[in-house]
């Protein structure tokens, strides 16, 4: 899932009393590291289980926060090192 606007989610932290700490703990997170660095924009995406935990612990709708992302992969893909040609033959 992908955050949609790490403001909100410090607004609600703010709002709310909740740490940073206490926030990655309830996202199942062994430290506070990663939700630091959704917090600053670092880094946008994670799994859909700590996402809906963010969401319910901090008591909105999920996609108040996260969007969906669909994999667009449709296992077709070609290795680049691989050319069409040594497919083929």
């Amino acid at each position: 899932m992908e955050l949609i606007d790490s403001k909100k989610l410090r607004k609600l932290m703010v709002i709310q009393d909740v740490s940073q700490r206490e926030l990655a703990i309830a996202a199942g997170y062994k430290t506070h590291s990663y939700l630091g660095r959704l917090l600053r924009g670092d880094v946008k995406t994670l799994n859909t289980d700590p996402a809906l935990r963010i969401a319910h612990y901090l008591g909105v709708p999920s996609d108040d926060l996260f969007l969906t992302r669909m994999s667009t992969d449709s296992g077709s893909a070609v290795h680049p090192k691989v050319s069409r040609q040594k497919i083929a033959a």
